[in-house]
């Protein structure tokens, strides 16, 4: 073996090993209250997030499963009425309503989950805005 090194040396850098720099007691500890204060910060935010949004007397949860139901349908129904459509003017049938009411279902589910704001539109990402505006 090169420079004397066994087996057992594998994956070291060697000589050009850098060192990471040592951090003192006093500063993680500070470091380690900030993060603290920040998650109990957002924890409480999203409690009473969460205790508004599942009020009784509010009809927010209600509209909201009504919206998501509603794309999701309408994805369906437009994938399948594009599919039978071309399944009517090229002969193709039942191929192309499969493979439309497949590709509907898939746009439905997109819809929700941009709906729902766990996917992003392309625009926020491509613009770097971490959150969607507020409709």
């Amino acid at each position: 073996m090169t420079e004397g090194r066994r087996p057992d040396d594998a994956g070291r850098a060697g000589r050009e090993e850098t060192q990471r720099p040592a951090f003192k007691d006093d500063e993680l500890e500070r470091r380690r209250r900030e993060l603290d204060a920040a998650l109990a910060s957002r924890s409480r935010q999203q409690e009473a997030e969460s205790r508004r949004a599942a009020s009784p007397g509010s009809a927010a949860g209600f509209a909201t499963a009504l919206k998501l139901s509603s794309e999701f349908i309408a994805g369906i129904l437009v994938g399948t009425a594009i599919g039978w459509l071309i399944d009517k003017l090229a002969g193709t049938s039942p191929w192309g309503m499969i493979i439309f009411l497949l590709l509907g279902f898939g746009a439905g589910v997109l819809n929700v989950l941009r709906s729902a704001g766990l996917v992003a539109e392309r625009s926020l990402r491509s613009n770097g805005a971490e959150t969607p505006p507020d409709e």
